[in-house]
């Protein structure tokens, strides 16, 4: 029996060094860790259960019989966050490049399985060169067995992925249909075809970090939600994140203590919106005073800054946050935005997060490159995503509400719940300057009458009380008592029940 079980050591051993010492050594010279030192960090100290250590491939063309690692290029299991159930694979760059072969997408498939029938979310970090060449066909299928499923578990399980190394080929499409995806700076790249075919093909020379590195899908294409200095950083801000996740679907937010009192005051937003009305000011600075504790968690930080996006807790409960910020393009909704917003409130809706949103828009970005860029499908994007959402609604208009825009931004004739304005709020079917020379156009010439006119139409429309008097705004509150009478509101709306006609599936303006 003694031998027996030393040979399990041995063997258990021989499968957790990977690619071996030399190959380790190299990782760590990159500055990156090995994916079993990667869920070490990821989960709780002890916690981690592997599966299928001893799995290898069975190919044997290209002299591949002769060289095989236990585990095949990924390690996968489970283990808990916080002491909540979450399920694992990590891709061992060590090992084949990490590269995906038949058994390797098997072992994913199999940890996928696990995770829809115990309802508990999933986390993929990525170290890989795409398929194994040597496997043609058999690793595409093992490819298109792991996609499919990522469909299935969409918005059932929170599925997330963390690119730490390479991603390439058709390594990029499992993550491209997970919830979140972020990476890590200087060390990790996702591209469909590399440098070298980009060359061949277009003629282009571009490096693979200008190609698809860490800035490029945080600032330009929108790929990844976020991006941090290192292995370490990103995946505690993972753990941080799963924080504020439900498990499923249908279990609802997560709960944690807190001792930050529901009615908390914050005198300092009686004067956070400018006299001035064309002043910008930071609405994250409303977000942190409204939060427990003022912890945050922004989602896609880095692009489309005229809009925010991200999570916060009230009364210890997860909500997601949508806001126009006015310190970028006035807060004005664009293409970018819109597809932004409206993939986070379709998150949340999919997984019954609360959402709050925070108002102060002067309308769509107008201009040929817009239009052209198709402003009205994305934006169209995000009025469909607050329309079809049931989750509680509550918004606030700060200042500006201004045309469709107002419509668009979680208004009550879209499925606001609660919708409360600051005494600040302007909401009005354009800007006073405008709309007057729209309505009086006969008297452009006449500047005495024009600024009557201007005074006239802000004094009826500039406020918050027309649209109060007509019962779109439920309430004009104090900017200090936000936090309070937001919490009391999301308090009063947890037993919300909203049915809809049944359908297969809507048909969102894509």
């Amino acid at each position: 029996m003694k031998d027996i079980l030393e040979k399990l050591e041995e063997r258990r051993a021989g499968a957790r060094i990977g690619g071996g010492e030399k190959r380790i050594a190299a990782q760590h010279a990159r500055g990156k860790l090995t994916a079993r030192e990667r869920i070490e960090l990821l989960l709780d100290k002890g916690s981690f259960e592997e599966f299928d250590m001893f799995v290898e491939h069975r190919c044997v063309d290209f002299g591949m019989e002769g060289t095989k690692f236990p585990g095949d290029g990924v390690v996968t299991g489970w283990g808990t966050i916080n002491g909540r159930t979450v399920f694992v694979f990590a891709k061992d760059f060590t090992v084949f490049g990490g590269s995906l072969s038949e058994t390797h997408a098997q072992k994913i498939t199999k940890i996928q399985d696990m995770a829809v029938k115990m309802r508990a979310p999933i986390i993929g970090l990525f170290d890989a060169g795409g398929a194994r060449i040597q496997e043609g066909v058999a690793a595409l299928g093992g490819y298109g067995e792991v996609f499919k499923r990522n469909v299935i578990a969409s918005g059932v399980i929170p599925q997330i992925s963390v690119i730490m190394g390479p991603c390439a080929g058709g390594d990029v499409y499992s993550p491209a249909m997970t919830d979140f995806i972020f990476m890590v700076r200087d060390t990790s790249y996702m591209f469909v075809t590399g440098p070298d075919v980009v060359k061949t093909v277009t003629n282009e020379t571009v490096t693979a970090e200008e190609l698809g590195g860490a800035k490029v899908h945080t600032t330009k294409s929108s790929v990844a939600d976020g991006a941090w200095d290192n292995d370490v950083e990103a995946l505690l801000q993972v753990r941080r994140l799963m924080d504020f996740l439900p498990s499923n679907n249908t279990e609802g937010v997560p709960e944690w203590p807190t001792d930050d009192p529901a009615d908390r005051v914050e005198m300092s937003l009686d004067t956070l919106v400018p006299d001035n009305p064309n002043k910008p000011y930071d609405m994250k600075e409303l977000v942190l005073k409204v939060a427990d504790e003022g912890d945050f968690f922004e989602i896609q930080e880095a692009y489309a800054k005229n809009i925010i996006t991200g999570f916060i807790r009230l009364e210890g409960r997860t909500v997601g946050v949508v806001a126009n910020q006015p310190m970028v393009l006035a807060g004005v909704l664009d293409a970018d935005a819109s597809r932004k917003a409206a993939r986070f409130v379709r998150f949340c809706d999919a997984f019954e997060i609360p959402i709050l949103t925070f108002v102060d828009v002067p309308g769509f970005l107008p201009g040929t490159a817009q239009e052209y860029g198709g402003l009205i499908k994305h934006g169209a994007k995000l009025l469909y995503a607050y329309s079809e959402a049931t989750v509680p609604l509550v918004t606030v208009i700060t200042r500006k509400a201004f045309g469709g825009a107002y419509d668009v931004m979680a208004s009550k004739h879209v499925g606001g719940d609660v919708n409360y304005a600051w005494p600040t709020a302007q909401i009005a079917v354009m800007g006073a300057k405008g709309a007057v020379e729209i309505i009086f156009r006969q008297d452009i010439g006449d500047a005495e009458k024009i600024a009557a006119r201007t005074k006239q139409y802000e004094d009826r429309f500039m406020s918050p009380f027309v649209a109060a008097e007509r019962g779109y705004i439920d309430e004009v509150i104090m900017p200090h008592s936000t936090r309070r009478r937001v919490a009391r509101a999301f308090a009063m709306l947890r037993t919300k029940k909203a049915e809809r006609p049944w359908r297969k599936h809507d048909n969102i303006p894509l």
